[in-house]
Order: structure tokens, then C-alpha cells, then sequence
């Protein structure tokens, strides 16, 4: 009885594990489709919306930047008053 009750366990495990990497599989096409699809609308974006899109990205990651520089200046100041 023991090795039918572990081979039914195992095979029931398996079963479980199948059906939770399909899930797993099924999200990740879906999102790489919605990825292509994204990918295909910005190529056919006008000119002007492109150059304006470029720019949003470039404005976000200048604000990026001066958060971590303020950031870093901080830890600058906090270990300078320590030293002291």
C-alpha cells in the first residue's frame, strides 16, 4: 500500500505543478504579445509624437537622476558630520 499511496502522490503532484507552469506559460505569451503589439504601435507613431514621446522619457530620466544625485549628497553630508 505504501509505494501505490507514493506513485499516486507523486503523480498527483506532477499533475498540479503541469497545470500551474501552464498558467505561467499563458500569462507570459500574453504579455509578450501585448509587448509586440506596444512595439508595433509606437513604430507607427507620427514623427512629432515620436520626438514628443523621446522627450518624455528623456524629462523622467533627468528627475531620476537629480533624486539619486540629492540622494547621494545627503549620504555625503551625513557621513561628513560623523567624522567630525
Amino acid at each position: 500500500m505504501g509505494i501505490k499511496n507514493f506513485f499516486k502522490k507523486a503523480f498527483s503532484d506532477m499533475k498540479a505543478s503541469t497545470k500551474a507552469q501552464h498558467e505561467v506559460d499563458k500569462a507570459n505569451f500574453a504579455a509578450t504579445k501585448a509587448e509586440g503589439r506596444a512595439t508595433w504601435e509606437e513604430a507607427k507613431m507620427s514623427p512629432a509624437a515620436r520626438q514628443e514621446k523621446m522627450q518624455e522619457e528623456r524629462d523622467a530620466q533627468i528627475e531620476a537622476a537629480n533624486t539619486r544625485r540629492a540622494e547621494a549628497e545627503a549620504r555625503i553630508d551625513a557621513a561628513g558630520s560623523r567624522q567630525k
